[in-house]
C-alpha cells in the first residue's frame, strides 16, 4: 500500500521497477474496447482472444516445389509416372495416386490423396517418357516437405489472446484468418503537465534564460509509442496555487497523471504538495537511480465514480525525464492499455571500452549498441549530465551501470534499458 501524506521514501532501482511490476499485474478492471480496421492495430492491444475460424493450414500443403509421391515406393528408385501438374490455388480432381505414380506440385499446393511425401525437383531425375525417380544418392521419408492439415492450428483454436500488443506478424495472421476488423482495447489518456518558471511553448523564442517545453513533446512520444493517448497540458509556473490548480484540472479526464519537473527539493519544487494537497498516497519519492533520483510515484483518491488515479512526478532535466518514463512510466501506460507483457525492455551487451563510475546509485548512461552475428557491443555516447539532450539523442539505448560498480573493464557484460 502507498504511504499516506507526503513521506520521504527512497527506493534502490530494482525494488521500485519491482513494485510499479506487481501494481502493473493487480491492475483491473479491463480497458474499455474499441474496434479498429486491421491496417490501423499496429501496436494496439489486443482486446478479445482470437481463434481460428478453420484449419491452419486448411489442408496438406506443399513446402516445396516438386514431386507430390509416395515415400516408400521413390525411396526404391523405382520409376514415378507424372500424372499432371498442380499450383497453388489448384486441387488434384484426379483419383487417389497409386504408389508409382506422382503430380508435380509447387510450393503452397494442396498435396493430393495417395501422396505422403514431396520429393524436390532438384532431387529427382526425369526421363524422355516423362516419368521421374529419385536420385540415387536420396531418399524420402513420409510426411516430408509437408505441412498437415491443422497442424498449425485446428479450427476454433486460440491462436492469439487478449493482452497481445500486436506487431506487424500478428496483424499477417489476424489477415489470412479474415479480420478485417479487430477489438483492441481504447488508448489510455495521459495528462502530461511539465512545471518550470523557465518554460516557453515550443513556437515560442525563448528568452535569454529560457527553455523551450521539451519534456511534454518527448514524454508524449513515449506515451503514443506505449498505445496511450497524450493530452498536453500548458507548462505551469513554479507557484503553488497554480500548480494545485492545473492537478484538479488535468486529472478530469486522464487514466494516468504524468509531471515534469519541481520534484526536487528546491524552495520552488511544488508537486509533492500539489498532489498531497489531493489527497495523493506515495508509493515512492525518489529512487537510488541516475539520471533521475527525485522521481515521485503515488495515486491519487478516486474521482467522480472512476478509478484512483496513478501519477509520476519526473524530474525535470530531459535525460532524466527520458529515463524515468521509460523505466517506471511506460510499463504502467502498458498495464492501463490491457498489455500482458507491460515490462521495460531490457537486453544485454558488452561493453566496447572500460567504464569508470561512483558506486551508490543504478546509473542509465546513454549509449549506442550494435548487434552482428557475433554479439552485440554497447559504448557511451559521452554527454554532459541530464540535460544533454544532443548526446540523449545520438543514443538508442542506455546502458545500464550497477549501484555498487566502481569500474567495468572492456568486455564486461551489462544490462541495457531499450527504447
Amino acid at each position: 500500500m502507498p504511504d499516506q501524506g507526503k513521506p520521504e521514501t527512497l527506493l534502490a532501482c530494482e525494488d521500485a521497477l519491482t513494485l510499479v511490476l506487481r501494481l502493473c499485474r493487480e491492475l483491473s478492471p479491463q480497458p474499455e474496447e474499441e474496434l479498429v480496421g486491421l491496417d490501423d492495430a499496429l501496436e494496439r492491444v489486443l482486446f478479445i482472444n482470437i481463434c481460428a475460424d478453420r484449419d491452419q493450414p486448411p489442408f496438406h500443403r506443399s513446402t516445396r516445389d516438386g514431386f507430390a509421391v509416395n515415400a516408400a515406393h521413390a525411396s526404391t528408385g523405382m520409376p514415378i509416372q507424372v500424372l499432371g501438374q498442380l499450383r497453388a490455388g489448384e486441387v488434384w480432381t484426379g483419383s487417389a495416386l497409386n504408389p508409382n505414380e506422382g503430380v508435380e506440385i509447387m510450393t503452397g499446393a494442396p498435396v493430393p490423396a495417395g501422396a505422403d511425401a514431396v520429393a524436390m525437383v532438384e532431387h529427382t531425375d526425369r526421363n524422355k517418357s516423362g516419368s521421374i525417380r529419385l536420385m540415387e544418392s536420396r531418399s524420402l521419408g513420409s510426411g516430408e516437405n509437408i505441412v498437415p492439415q491443422g497442424s498449425e492450428a485446428r479450427a476454433g483454436d486460440v491462436v492469439l489472446h487478449a493482452g497481445t500488443r500486436l506487431q506487424a506478424a500478428h496483424v499477417a495472421l489476424l489477415a489470412s484468418l479474415g479480420c478485417a476488423q479487430v477489438k483492441v482495447s481504447a488508448r489510455p489518456r495521459v495528462a502530461i503537465v511539465a512545471t518550470g518558471d523557465e518554460l516557453v511553448d515550443i513556437q515560442a523564442t525563448p528568452g535569454p534564460y529560457q527553455i523551450r517545453n521539451s519534456n511534454s513533446h518527448g514524454i508524449a512520444a513515449i506515451v503514443r509509442a506505449c498505445g496511450g493517448e497524450p493530452q498536453i497540458w500548458p507548462p505551469v509556473k513554479d507557484d503553488q496555487n497554480a500548480l494545485n490548480e492545473a492537478v484538479a484540472q488535468a486529472r478530469q479526464s486522464a487514466d494516468l497523471l504524468v509531471l515534469s519537473g519541481g520534484v526536487s527539493a528546491g524552495r520552488y519544487d511544488f508537486v509533492e504538495s500539489a498532489l498531497a494537497h489531493h489527497g495523493a498516497s506515495f508509493f515512492f519519492t525518489g529512487v537510488r537511480m541516475q539520471p533521475g533520483k527525485p522521481v515521485v510515484f503515488g495515486q491519487l483518491p478516486a474521482l467522480n465514480g472512476h478509478r484512483p488515479l496513478y501519477v509520476f512526478g519526473l524530474p525535470g532535466n530531459p535525460v532524466s525525464t527520458q529515463v524515468t518514463s521509460l523505466l517506471f512510466v511506460a510499463p504502467l501506460l502498458r498495464a492501463l492499455a490491457g498489455d500482458d507483457d507491460p515490462a521495460p525492455r531490457f537486453a544485454s551487451a558488452t561493453l566496447a571500452h572500460e567504464v569508470k563510475t561512483r558506486s551508490g546509485l543504478t546509473r542509465f548512461l546513454p549509449a549506442i549498441y550494435a548487434a552482428t552475428l557475433t554479439g552485440t557491443k554497447v559504448s557511451l555516447t559521452g554527454w554532459q549530465g541530464s540535460g544533454d539532450l544532443s548526446a540523449n539523442a545520438r543514443a538508442n539505448c542506455y546502458a545500464v551501470i550497477p549501484a555498487n560498480a566502481e569500474k567495468l573493464n572492456l568486455g564486461t557484460q551489462i544490462q541495457l534499458l531499450l527504447r
